[in-house]
């Protein structure tokens, strides 16, 4: 019976993609035209995030692990763990002041109305493809001149074994921090692994926890600033599964 009900559930999160990727998509894809008008733009797909966020039952509650503050005039390389979709929606709620551009997969260019707003405002990256990935800091750094901070899951991705807390870290958010010195800003997720999985027959809507870690500054070298970030993130991972065994 539970299994149905998170079926229904996700077929309900299809109808309201569908119906608010239409709606505010329209306003996204004709602002999308001039790179000036994004920050216009952005307006909208953060409504799209609320929509899709809230009307799927989630709520989040913003945790200050640091002291330090976002300066809405600069950009920066945004990163967290990745464990759901909701993800996406998460960090562009938590970040009205900070046009926000991710680092995504090509393949989902192929997906109907999204796919044609997803290329305009990602930078998309061919993971089969060394040329690709390895022109992605390039197109990354252009975009942070125009005004928008990048969004890296530097995980790559969402690990197949959910009993990996925190999987490695690959470098990209990394290199690109270091090469173009642009400041990391780290958050850790915690609760929609649970709450929102990518297991259609499992989740349930509820308060995820959205713990803003602090800002790394570039003066680090590549390997040592990854591997601050990523034992940061583990930590508070760590004790939360520890306190919620």
């Amino acid at each position: 019976m539970t299994a149905i009900l998170n079926i229904l559930w996700r077929v309900w999160m299809v109808i309201i993609g569908l119906i608010f990727t239409i709606l505010w998509g329209i306003p996204v894809y004709i602002l999308s035209f001039r790179k000036s008008h994004y920050r216009y733009c952005y307006f909208f797909i953060r409504m799209w995030a609320y929509c899709m966020y809230y009307g799927m039952g989630m709520r989040y509650k913003r945790i200050n692990l640091s002291k330090q503050n976002l300066d809405r005039n600069q950009q920066y390389v945004f990163v967290s763990n990745h464990t759901s979709i909701m993800d996406i929606m998460l960090m562009l709620i938590l970040l009205p002041n900070h046009p926000l551009c991710f680092v995504g997969k090509k393949e989902l260019v192929k997906i109907p109305i999204f796919g044609t707003i997803y290329k305009r405002i990602c930078v998309m990256v061919d993971r089969s493809s060394a040329r690709s990935r390895a022109d992605v800091y390039r197109r990354c750094a252009e975009k942070m001149q125009e005004g928008s901070s990048i969004v890296i899951f530097p995980e790559g991705g969402v690990p197949d074994d959910t009993s990996i807390i925190l999987d490695n870290f690959k470098d990209g958010a990394f290199i690109l921090a270091t090469k173009h010195k642009f400041s990391i800003a780290a958050f850790t997720f915690v609760g929609l692994k649970e709450m929102f999985p990518f297991n259609n027959k499992k989740g349930y809507p509820g308060c995820a926890k959205a713990y803003f870690n602090g800002i790394y500054e570039p003066n680090l070298s590549m390997t040592e600033l990854k591997s601050v970030v990523y034992e940061e993130i583990k930590n508070v991972l760590n004790k939360y599964y520890l306190i919620n065994k």
